[in-house]
């Protein structure tokens, strides 16, 4: 590879040359496009070494919409079921002084509790199962641990064990710990999977030329090395490969980050994926399957999801301590009944109360109703929310790092100067220009037609339109010639323009096109990716909060410096290569920041899986959405500020509500271990049951509470 500085600058030179020669209707082409290398896709270089990364893609069972459905199915079928055993419960008939009792009837309510216990609560227990095969138990374990010590004690109480059954409790439980996660399952909807949208990025066929150069449509998975393929305009390209035939501008912006589309010829690489703008063009096949760049990214992608660290979610955290508590708190209780001299009936009985009681009922619903509640503000503050987890933890960030192209800028060209001769102003010389370019669909083309729109300028007709090689674009506008002309032409014509001011503009990273009347040289338009009205906004926000704010993007050094200043941003790193940004984030974490990134292309999905919190632009594309914890579905980056305090106050409310869901523990648990025993107080099952239902309702109450005003 060239030494540092001489590939920066041919990358530099060959961008400029490229954007001058902006249509490739075979206008303005006079440069040696060979200058590049692309060195951007060497994909050879790609290091998949040490990804670590945060936790990606949630909790897996948050993950599909069948999921949805078979907990809400699970909770109905279980909460018609759980009415006959309240009926039947012994406990629930003296708690509101009747009796139902019948012969047997201990049998049937075996039975109907037996069918929710393996029904409702199977999702409990597996679940609980691979929480300790992690050896990370949470709510699940927790769950699991309660429901599985009332079923069995109960069960005993039927046939013969001394004691009362708990089955109406463990009823209840496992009713409202499916609503819980029905609740929390169906706000954080809408999680598919990030690999599968990088695999339709690739179209499926080819046109494959064979020895007489006939077309045969084929998979592209039959693609050969040194097959030949046809590209037509408006398609996506196949394989990476290199030009054989043909010219075309080609949009590479969602795989690489580059803001213009580039222009390719004869003998240059195309990337799998990339957008065929123009003329059909014949590629030969060079790289296939696990070779190719699209492929390289999915494989960063599956790494930086697979090694997902252990952060667990607030509800997650607390269940963990509790199951300690309650497998410790069960334990002791039974031991000192037993050593005070009680017979294993009435102390098992004890344990079984304490282990029941820990897993409150509340807790269930404690982070869920939170959760929806907080999912529903965010969706309508233009955030969605894919990962609970990260969102969570956005709290504590310090660094958010931005890509450029399409989110700080809108990826799309805008005149930012015009410079007009003497006896012309701005806007006539505007005009011309749009006038002519409003048969092109090219993105310059496109960006002074906009501004010329924007300026509510008439265009003026058009005739004899065309595109002469070597001369650019031109056409008969009011009996007048005008052209459209790329640096080249004007230089080679030896035609006197303001070269200082030329020269600072193609610095700052803009494309300098030229405008002539008659063969006159008017005046210059220079355009530039516009910067989003937001993005000064977002970044003035993060400051006042002392969040670092940090540029990160393929585009060149110039280009990305000129945004940066416009924007304030503190740190800019530029001309990063798309495999490497993943590698740029981790050495920011590597400071002990907490990093949050922020992006929209294919380009940037290992970085969003390997930050502390993956943000997507919703206009981005489908995988970087995949990919991400969260998806600013308005495109506004000024939704990364929202999505920081509402986290902080999400968390706040979380943290309210656990409170509320154990701190009944702290008073039942010493009671139902009957620690006020020897004065003749021991906390009855039933008056368990009436704390345990006031706590669900306090946590009901405080999470409809929860409001978020933007600042």
């Amino acid at each position: 590879m060239a030494n540092h500085d001489e590939k920066h600058q041919t990358e530099h030179d060959h961008q400029h040359n490229q954007e001058h020669n902006h249509h490739s209707h075979g206008g303005h082409a006079e440069h040696n496009t060979k200058t590049h290398d692309h060195d951007q896709h060497n994909h050879q270089e790609h290091n998949h070494q040490g990804h670590n990364h945060g936790d990606h893609g949630g909790h897996n069972h948050h993950d599909h919409g069948d999921m949805v459905n078979d907990f809400k199915k699970r909770f109905y079928i279980s909460l018609i079921v759980t009415i006959p055993v309240l009926i039947l419960s012994p406990m629930i008939q003296q708690f509101i002084g009747v009796d139902w009792r019948f012969t047997n009837d201990q049998y049937i309510l075996f039975a109907l509790s037996t069918f929710i216990f393996f029904y409702g609560g199977w999702p409990f227990i597996t679940g609980g199962i691979s929480e300790l095969k992690d050896k990370n138990p949470g709510m699940m374990t927790l769950i699991g641990l309660a429901i599985v010590v009332a079923y069995v004690y109960s069960s005993l109480t039927v046939f013969g064990l001394e004691g009362k059954d708990f089955f109406w409790e463990l009823a209840t439980l496992i009713d409202i710990m499916l609503l819980g996660h029905w609740i929390e399952m169906r706000s954080v909807m809408g999680a598919s999977n990030a690999l599968e949208e990088l695999v339709k990025l690739m179209p499926s066929e080819a046109h494959k030329l064979n020895e007489h150069d006939e077309v045969q449509d084929v998979p592209v998975s039959d693609l050969t090395h040194r097959d030949r393929v046809l590209v037509k305009p408006g398609e996506k390209i196949p394989v990476d490969g290199v030009i054989l035939d043909g010219k075309s501008a080609i949009d590479e912006s969602m795989l690489t980050g580059e803001s213009v589309p580039v222009e390719k010829n004869i003998g240059d690489e195309v990337i799998g994926g990339s957008v065929n703008n123009e003329g059909s063009l014949t590629i030969q096949v060079e790289k296939t399957g696990n070779d190719s760049y699209l492929t390289q990214v999915i494989t960063l992608v599956k790494e930086a999801q697979e090694s997902k660290s252990r952060t667990q979610d607030i509800t997650n955290r607390a269940a963990k301590w509790l199951f300690y508590v309650a497998l410790a708190s069960g334990l002791i209780t039974l031991i000192i009944w037993l050593l005070i001299g009680y017979s294993f009936d009435v102390s098992l009985e004890r344990m079984v109360t304490v282990m029941v009681i820990t897993c409150p009922h509340a807790l269930g619903l404690a982070a869920p109703l939170v959760i929806a509640v907080s999912t529903s503000i965010t969706a309508k503050n233009g955030l969605l929310i894919r990962n609970r987890a990260n969102f969570e933890g956005a709290r504590n960030l310090n660094a958010v790092v931005f890509d450029k192209t399409g989110t700080l800028t809108k990826g799309e060209f805008g005149v930012t100067n015009i410079v007009p001769n003497k006896q012309y102003k701005e806007e006539e010389i505007l005009n011309w220009a749009a006038s002519l370019e409003q048969n092109s669909e090219h993105p310059i083309a496109a960006g002074i037609v906009n501004s010329a729109k924007e300026k509510k300028l008439k265009l003026n007709k058009i005739t004899d339109f065309e595109s002469i090689i070597g001369k650019g674009i031109q056409g008969i506008i009011d009996g007048k010639k005008v052209n459209v002309v790329s640096p080249g032409y004007v230089d080679n014509n030896g035609m006197e323009y303001d070269r200082q001011l030329f020269n600072e503009m193609s610095e700052e990273g803009k494309t300098v096109v030229f405008v002539l009347i008659d063969d006159e040289l008017v005046g210059m338009i220079a355009l530039a990716d516009m910067v989003r009205e937001t993005a000064k906004e977002a970044i003035d926000s993060l400051k006042e909060k002392g969040i670092h704010s940090i540029m990160l993007t393929g585009d060149n050094e110039k280009v990305a410096h000129w945004v940066a200043e416009q924007l304030d941003i503190d740190e800019v790193y530029a001309e990063v290569l798309p495999d490497k940004k993943a590698d740029k984030v981790k050495e920011i974490k590597a400071k002990g920041w907490k990093v949050a990134m922020t992006g929209d292309g294919v380009n940037d999905a290992p970085a969003l899986a390997t930050a502390d919190l993956g943000v997507a632009i919703g206009a981005g594309t489908d995988v970087a959405m995949e990919t991400a914890d969260v998806v600013l579905v308005k495109s506004n980056p000024n939704d990364v500020v929202s999505l920081i305090d509402l986290s902080k106050k999400t968390y706040q409310k979380m943290i309210q509500n656990l409170w509320w869901a154990t701190g009944y523990n702290i008073f039942a648990i010493p009671l139902a271990a009957g620690i006020l025993a020897p004065i003749g107080v021991v906390l009855s099952p039933a008056v368990g049951a009436v704390l345990m239902s006031l706590s669900t309702v306090v946590v009901a109450i405080n999470a409809r509470l929860f409001n978020y005003e933007k600042q």
